[in-house]
């Protein structure tokens, strides 16, 4: 092994530059493109049994939850001879239930869902017999006790275990769905301790290939490459020393790192304080953007309005719940028209609605046309939030939140009211003292503070957030943005 490594090495060695710098790239793009591909693959697999997990929860929620009541109905009416054999609908609902079970079958379900498709699929089998008898002993008549006994001791206790199976079917759907996204995630911490790994394992490669390529590197090249990386570390006080070199090209690349420096110091102070501002605000949005406990909640009301058969506000749930994640990501753009906007603060009360509706109820009125009006995205919700959870919650009663966009010369003027608790003058003073001095620590109003500073960053100190508010009566919040900006959503 030592003799193969000596080899090798001495290989290198010969090599001339430009093949060694090659064969570093080779080195350091064969392992990332391998690893690239594991996870590519890796990636694949997961999102593969994802949509598995959903194309199946998906066809077992067309079982219809009320087959028992009406497949019992059907066969009650069929005993009673209320209804003749071709007038039942029996064997269209046996027909619409096995074709979900065999959409089912064609699924990559876990071996215990397996199992219960069998069942289902046994329990539909059972029914189709007892139909059967039925219509047998109807045709031979003076049988109706025997049909009734069929009904009840067969019927009705095998809808009932066909319910319960598809039921059951449905949750653990849903468990495994849950598991895998648990998985995602653990995947996806996996590769980023992979990743930091991989960067300084290749860092450290590209350190010892350097040390063995030294000598196309002149000495006071190697003195600026080290000024460099000192700049590149945030050290700024350093500067290159080229007055041994006079007239050379030496000297004039140093002058020149010399003024970049200098530039560039000048610079990161004028930055630093706008950078400390805008810290909490990229959290924030950050925080708004991904709020697992508004998911959650939402989650668990379309659970709960799906168990009480309310299909049309499930329906009206998911559609707002789309639309509100499909504002919130927008393919990574930050500016957006205010039309998307008011969309997206209406999805998140629509959906605020169904849970709070014994105490919120909304109004948004558009008076002027904002085709031409830009906004950053999730300006609104974060105010509205604040009027839900701190205004109206704070109340007894039924509360309103109004929006309300309006035109005022060249601005546009959105007010954000609501009739909740309200605050206490020396609360409001606290908050516009905050917003004021940009300092939200004051009084605590991060959501609020950050709404304004991207505002004034993105149009200008002369825009952003007014509050008035007084205790009792409620709170209203008006944001002025230029009604003509010349910005992209991006």
């Amino acid at each position: 092994m030592k003799k193969l490594f000596r080899k090798i090495k001495a290989i290198y060695n010969s090599l001339p530059l430009e093949s060694k710098i090659r064969s570093a790239y080779a080195l350091i793009m064969i392992p990332m493109v391998i690893f690239l591909i594991v996870c590519l693959i890796n990636i694949w697999v997961i999102n593969k049994r994802y949509g598995t997990l959903i194309e199946a929860a998906g066809i077992a929620s067309e079982f219809s939850l009320d087959f028992k009541k009406d497949f019992d109905y059907e066969t009650y009416l069929l005993v009673v001879e209320n209804k003749t054999i071709e007038e039942s609908t029996l064997d269209s609902l046996l027909s619409d239930a096995n074709r979900i079970v065999g959409n089912l079958e064609m699924m990559d379900s876990g071996s215990d869902n397996v199992s219960r498709l069998k069942s289902i699929k046994k329990y539909l089998s059972n029914l189709e017999t007892y139909k059967s008898r039925i219509e047998e002993n109807l045709q031979k008549g003076n049988l109706y006790e025997k049909n009734v006994e069929i009904w009840e001791n067969d019927v009705q206790i095998v809808t009932e275990l066909l319910r319960e199976s598809m039921t059951q079917y449905i949750y653990y759907e849903i468990q495994n769905m849950e598991a895998s996204r648990v998985s995602y995630q653990s995947f996806y911490m996996k590769i980023i301790i992979i990743m930091f790994v991989a960067f300084l394992i290749i860092v450290t490669i590209i350190a010892l290939l350097s040390y063995y390529i030294p000598l196309s590197i002149t000495r006071p090249i190697k003195k600026l490459s080290e000024v460099s990386d000192q700049v590149a570390k945030g050290d700024l006080s350093v500067r290159a020393d080229s007055s041994s070199y006079a007239g050379s090209e030496i000297e004039i690349l140093g002058d020149s790192l010399n003024a970049m420096i200098d530039k560039v110091d000048e610079l990161l102070k004028q930055v630093t304080k706008e950078q400390m501002s805008l810290r909490h605000a990229e959290l924030e949005l950050l925080q708004a953007q991904i709020n697992p406990h508004f998911l959650y909640n939402t989650l668990d009301t379309i659970v709960w309005l799906a168990e009480a058969g309310q299909k049309e506000k499930v329906v009206s749930m998911v559609e707002n719940l789309s639309n509100f994640f499909r504002t919130s990501l927008n393919q990574g753009k930050d500016i957006i028209s205010l039309s998307e906007e008011l969309v997206h603060a209406g999805s998140y009360l629509k959906i605020q609605q169904v849970r709070y509706q014994d105490i919120l109820s909304y109004e948004i009125n558009v008076n002027e046309n904002i085709d031409s009006v830009k906004i950053p995205k999730i300006t609104l919700q974060p105010i509205v939030e604040n009027a839900l959870y701190h205004g109206i919650k704070n109340k007894r009663g039924m509360g309103t939140i109004k929006i309300d966009v309006d035109k005022e010369d060249d601005n546009c003027i959105i007010t954000i009211s609501d009739n909740g608790i309200g605050m206490s003058a020396e609360r409001l003073e606290e908050v516009k003292l905050a917003l004021k001095k940009s300092n939200p620590q004051l009084a605590n109003i991060y959501g609020v503070f950050n709404v304004n500073e991207r505002i004034r960053l993105n149009f200008g100190d002369e825009y952003g957030l007014n509050i008035d508010s007084a205790y009792s009566e409620g709170t209203r919040v008006v944001v002025k943005l230029p009604m003509y900006a010349d910005l992209k959503e991006e």
